[in-house]
C-alpha cells in the first residue's frame, strides 16, 4: 500500500476553495485499497505564526468537524491531532540534531521575512523571527518522516520543504541505517482553484471566501454578490471567462455544465446563473452542513474521533521512535 500523509493547518475557518481543491479529492482517494491515509490537524504548526489560543482551538474543532462531516472513513484512514501524538515532538528533536543551519537558512519563509526586515531598514535582519518559524520545516520533516509517508499532497510553495524532509531523512540514514522512506511530493495541476467573491483565486489572504458551512440563506447572499460583468439579460454571456461559471464546474455534473453553456450563449440573466448554481451547491452541502452542525454541538463526538485516531497513529509512531532512539545510542544500559 501507498502511504500518503496530509496536513491541515488550525488556523482558519474552511471555505468552498479548500473543499473542492483539497478535502473532497483527498476523501475520495483515501477510499482506494492500495491508500494506508493519514491525516493530521497540525496544531503546533499553527503555533508558529498564530498566538491566539481561541482561534486555534475553535479552528480545530471546525476542520475536524468538516472532515468528519464530510465523510472521511476514520475505520479506515488515521485521522489525529498533532499534538496528540508527542513521538512527533521527540523524532524532530532527533532530526534537528542532523540538520544543517545552512539548510534551514534556505527555507522561502525564512529568507521572505529576512528580505522584508532589510526593506524596511531594520538594525536586526532576524526581527521578530522565532525559532519556530526557523525551523519550521524540520517539525514539517518528522510529520512525514515518523510514519514513512511516501506521498505527501502539497501546494506549490511547499515542495522546498519536502525536498527538505528528504534532505534531512537522506542524511540521517547515512549515519545511523535505512530507516526512513524518502518522501515524494505531489503537485496536482489539475486540481480545481475556486474564484472567490472578487474573481481571483479564493483565499483568507484576499477575503473573498465564501465559506463551506454557511446557513442556507447566507450561502445564497455571498452566492449573489459574486462579481459578474454589465451584461444585461439577452446578451450572450462567455462562460469561460466567468467566475460563477469555474464555480459551478467544480459542483455541476457535465450534463448540467453544458446545459448552463448553453443558456450563456442564450443570454442567461446573472441573477438566475447566480440562482441555479446556489441551489447546485446547497444540493451537495445539505446534508453534509446538518452532520456539521450536529458534531460542533457535541465536540465530545470529535475529541472521540480525533483520540481514536492518536491511538491508531501512536501504535505505530511509538515502536518506530524506539527503533530510531536505539539507533542514534540512546537505549538502556545493558
Amino acid at each position: 500500500m501507498t502511504t500518503v500523509l496530509t496536513g491541515i493547518t488550525t488556523t482558519g475557518t474552511p471555505h468552498l476553495g479548500n473543499y473542492v481543491g483539497a478535502i473532497k479529492p483527498a476523501i475520495a482517494r483515501s477510499r482506494d485499497d492500495d491508500m494506508q491515509s493519514y491525516f493530521f490537524l497540525a496544531d503546533l504548526h499553527a503555533l508558529i505564526k498564530c498566538w491566539e489560543p481561541e482561534r486555534i482551538a475553535q479552528s480545530t474543532r471546525e476542520i475536524a468537524a468538516t472532515w468528519l462531516a464530510l465523510g472521511l472513513d476514520t475505520d479506515r484512514a488515521v485521522f489525529y491531532r498533532q499534538s496528540d501524538v508527542p513521538e512527533i515532538s521527540e523524532l524532530t528533536w532527533l532530526l534537528t540534531c542532523m540538520t544543517a543551519k545552512g539548510l534551514m537558512n534556505r527555507a522561502h519563509a525564512y529568507k521572505a521575512q529576512v528580505a522584508e526586515n532589510i526593506e524596511q531598514d531594520s538594525e536586526d535582519p532576524d526581527k521578530g523571527i522565532t525559532m519556530g518559524l526557523f525551523s519550521y520545516p524540520i517539525l514539517m520533516a518528522a510529520d512525514i518522516l515518523m510514519f514513512n509517508a511516501e506521498e505527501v499532497p502539497v501546494g506549490k510553495d511547499q515542495v522546498q520543504h519536502l525536498e527538505m524532509a528528504r534532505d534531512i531523512a537522506a542524511r540521517f540514514n547515512h549515519h545511523f541505517g535505512e530507516h526512513f522512506t524518502l518522501p515524494k511530493a505531489v503537485t496536482a495541476d489539475n486540481v480545481a482553484v475556486l474564484p472567490g467573491l472578487d474573481g481571483r483565486k479564493m483565499s483568507k489572504s484576499y477575503n473573498n471566501t465564501i465559506p463551506l458551512w454557511l446557513p442556507e440563506k447566507k450561502l445564497r447572499k455571498h452566492i449573489m454578490k459574486i462579481k459578474t460583468n454589465s451584461l444585461e439579460p439577452g446578451e450572450p454571456k462567455d462562460p469561460d471567462n466567468s467566475a460563477l461559471m469555474d464555480i459551478y464546474r467544480a459542483f455541476a455534473s457535465p450534463e448540467q455544465v453544458a446545459e448552463m453553456k448553453q443558456s450563456y450563449a442564450d443570454g442567461i440573466a446573472w441573477g438566475t446563473a447566480k440562482q441555479i448554481i446556489f441551489e447546485t451547491l446547497n444540493t451537495e452541502l445539505q446534508q453534509p452542513r446538518q452532520i456539521y452542525e450536529e458534531l460542533m454541538a457535541n465536540p465530545a463526538k470529535i475529541e472521540y474521533e480525533l483520540q481514536k485516531g492518536a491511538a491508531k497513529a501512536r501504535r505505530y509512531a511509538t515502536d518506530f521512535l524506539a527503533q530510531l532512539k536505539v539507533a542514534v545510542g540512546i537505549r538502556p544500559i545493558t
